[in-house]
């Protein structure tokens, strides 16, 4: 039997119909090859037998012409790869909360970066992209975090360039909120066209507590800090005091101190409430209140001064109080 053809028993000889119906079929089957229009070119070969790498199908700049595609942005920026500039094929742009630039190609627009984001600086290249209105890019100038210290660190800190806002005057928004610069009013003013600039500078308001005090249970004899944080323009004033006590804090107890200093943003105080070696008569509710010429703020955090053995109980405590939680929440169902 060769390819379901059965030969004759006297002769081995394929049978003569048989032979006619396998040439027919050969036929067919050049002739559908032929007629596919899709059919792959054929692969050319090196002096070892393997595919040319000039085949189209390996030419990628080749088959992007052949489907119509645009230029292709390489990583170096530049003109390099651009085509005649068509602007009904450019893509729509949304959402550009600082605006809109040109893209490496110099026809279409695209959105411009935002403060704080990477940018090309000079003519590096279009990599990153171009800053939005309003913006310039430059090397960063927000403190370094104070890594390793090695020198490809600080060339590595010394080449990082961000979007950094050409008006660095606060604004007074008609919302009531101050902007540190016209940039941040921008964005917020993309989503909320109806909103104006009330004035230059801050908006004067009574002291906002950006951070107030964290309540804490501490063991005898340990150190521990309160801290508050307070924005307000005019510039706020802020005391400490125990509730149940006149005296404004520190006094005179020589193991309490408070330390206050601008920052950490501009129009900002931030102040700290430092008991060393706590005692239980130290245990209460300590309030940081802030005031200025328009009014006064407070926030209260209160203080837990326990001895050892309290304290390992009130650990325990709080560790099953965790784990009935952690048990009691169903992680087999999602919930959202």
């Amino acid at each position: 039997m060769l390819f379901g053809v059965e030969r004759s028993p006297q002769t081995g000889e394929t049978m003569p119909g048989m032979r006619g119906l396998i040439l027919l079929g050969v036929c067919l089957t050049l002739h559908t090859c032929r007629a596919i229009p899709n059919q792959l070119p054929d692969l050319g070969t090196d002096p070892h037998g393997f595919p040319s790498l000039t085949d189209p199908l390996l030419e990628y700049d080749q088959l992007d012409e052949e489907l119509g595609g645009g230029g292709r942005r390489n990583w170096t920026g530049g003109e390099e790869g651009c085509r005649p500039c068509e602007l009904d094929l450019c893509p729509e742009t949304r959402g550009c909360r600082a605006g809109l630039v040109l893209d490496s190609c110099g026809c279409c627009q695209e959105c411009g970066n935002l403060e704080g984001q990477a940018c090309d600086l000079g003519d590096r290249g279009f990599f990153y992209g171009l800053c939005g209105t309003g913006l310039r890019c430059q090397t960063d100038p927000r403190p370094s975090g104070g890594g390793g210290g090695g020198e490809e660190d600080e060339e590595e800190e010394e080449d990082e360039v961000v979007c950094v806002c050409e008006e660095q005057e606060p604004v007074c928004g008609g919302d009531g909120t101050t902007y540190m610069n016209m940039c941040q009013f921008r964005e917020v003013a993309f989503f909320k066209p109806e909103l104006k600039i009330r004035g230059k500078g801050p908006c004067k308001t009574v002291p906002i507590i950006k951070v107030p005090p964290q309540s804490q249970v501490n063991g005898t004899g340990s150190s521990l800090v309160f801290l508050c944080e307070v924005f307000a323009f005019p510039m706020a004033l802020v005391e400490w005091r125990k509730e149940g006590q006149d005296v404004i804090l520190p006094g005179d107890d020589p193991h309490i101190s408070v330390q206050s200093r601008g920052g950490p943003l501009k129009f900002e105080l931030s102040s700290w409430l430092q008991i060393e070696g706590a005692e239980p008569g130290d245990a209460g509710t300590y309030r940081c209140i802030a005031r200025n010429n328009l009014g006064s703020v407070s926030a209260s955090a209160v203080l837990g001064v326990l001895g050892a053995e309290e304290l390992s109980s009130y650990l325990a405590n709080r560790v099953s109080v965790m784990e009935q939680l952690m048990d009691a929440t169903d992680y087999d169902h999602d919930s959202y």
